[in-house]
């Protein structure tokens, strides 16, 4: 009879299973926040990714409610020592985290307290790209080496998820022009971590061999189904290789050619309503509306199940309204355990707040979902 396999062995098969598979970006972080609290014995564990202008593009947490994850408000910023652990390969330990004086800033009224501490940064080609948070060791004061140890192992895995998300969301900015090689490296990095996925799930499958011939033949049907996957993913990110370029082709020009890659991908209609020379007033906040508007069609696309998606653009009273519509299974905007999970709708709203302008999400259970964008052009 097999040995049953090490926690720790355990878990990093199933972050490796996890990142391979085609779940979104969300439920792939989310199940590695959770794997490192239970494995750290942490009260709350969160995982944060920088956006590079002093927020988180991303802050997924475990072991709180939704409700009081919805009652803490807006992602916090980096600073303090979520800002810390973002500066330094080196992961941090500490009984009293209130005793180190880079705690401080942000820290809502209703946020519970938290003593014990256990910081790792997610490290990707040199560079952080994120950082695993543990607080509230349970059944001692601190967390231990082996603590560190483990969550450092996850952190390995991690970093191929964030890198995996960030080269298909650079791919849709780059210019084919200027970046040609860029994005060929780029692709092939992607490429070369699916690949490792099918060496790990080939060299199980050859281990199984000589205990299980059925878990064998399992695990060789799912490195064929990689493969197929590698593939598909491959092919969608090719047609990524004529990215919109606003100062190029405008804000109109730029959401049509976006729009265009994504009919090709996904095989559903999208309606395009677009006012030629409308602008929010410079390229960086034509930036802002392009990255709403492609939120909200991914959306449509990824969760709504819709069938039809509409899109129109239009100058009004010296600035532009942007409109996002489908026809999907609609949601409640004001679910905590939705808003919880699905920070794009955060991210979109907090574009909006940056230029100043009026963001509403209409939407309800099977009566799909609008989103209407007013911003002004300065």
């Amino acid at each position: 009879m097999a040995e049953p396999l090490n926690p720790a062995l355990r878990a990093v098969s199933d972050a490796v299973l996890a990142v391979a598979s085609q779940h979104s970006v969300e439920d792939v972080l989310q199940r590695l926040v959770d794997r490192a609290r239970e494995l750290a014995g942490a009260r709350y564990a969160a995982l944060g990714i920088p956006d590079g202008d002093g927020g988180f593009s991303r802050f997924l947490v475990a072991g709180m409610s939704d409700e009081l994850v919805a009652a803490l408000g807006p992602l916090p910023r980096t600073h303090g020592m979520l800002g810390a652990m973002l500066e330094t390969a080196a992961p941090f330990r500490t009984e009293d985290i209130h005793a180190d004086p880079r705690f401080r800033g942000w820290w809502p009224s209703r946020h519970p307290d938290m003593r014990s501490f256990l910081g790792v940064p997610i490290v990707a080609s040199g560079s952080v790209i994120g950082a695993f948070y543990l607080t509230e060791k349970e059944g001692a004061e601190s967390f231990s080496a082996a603590d560190r140890e483990l969550i450092e192992l996850l952190a390995a895995h991690a970093a191929i998820a964030i890198t995996n998300a960030r080269l298909y969301e650079r791919s849709r900015e780059l210019s084919i022009l200027s970046e040609r090689n860029r994005v060929a490296l780029e692709l092939h990095d992607v490429v070369s971590q699916k690949l490792f996925s099918l060496v790990l799930a080939a060299e199980a499958a050859t281990t199984m061999l000589e205990r299980d011939r059925e878990a064998a033949g399992a695990q060789i049907a799912r490195t064929r189904e990689l493969a197929r996957e590698a593939l598909e993913e491959l092919r969608a990110l090719i047609l990524e290789l004529r990215p919109a370029d606003l100062e190029r082709d405008g804000l109109d020009g730029a959401l049509r050619k976006h729009v265009e890659v994504l009919r090709q991908i996904h095989r559903v209609d999208i309606d395009l309503d677009l006012a030629a020379g409308v602008s929010a007033g410079d390229r960086g906040r034509d930036g802002e509306v392009l990255r709403i508007a492609q939120e909200a069609v991914q959306n449509a696309l990824r969760h709504a199940g819709a069938g039809r998606v509409s899109v129109r653009l239009a100058g009004g009273n010296g600035g532009l309204v942007l409109e996002v519509a489908d026809d999907g299974v609609g949601f409640d905007p004001a679910d905590p355990e939705l808003r919880s999970k699905r920070l794009g709708l955060t991210s979109m709203e907090e574009r909006a707040e940056r230029l100043r302008g009026r963001l509403e999400i209409r939407s309800a259970p099977t009566a799909g979902t609008t989103v209407r964008l007013e911003a002004g052009g300065g």
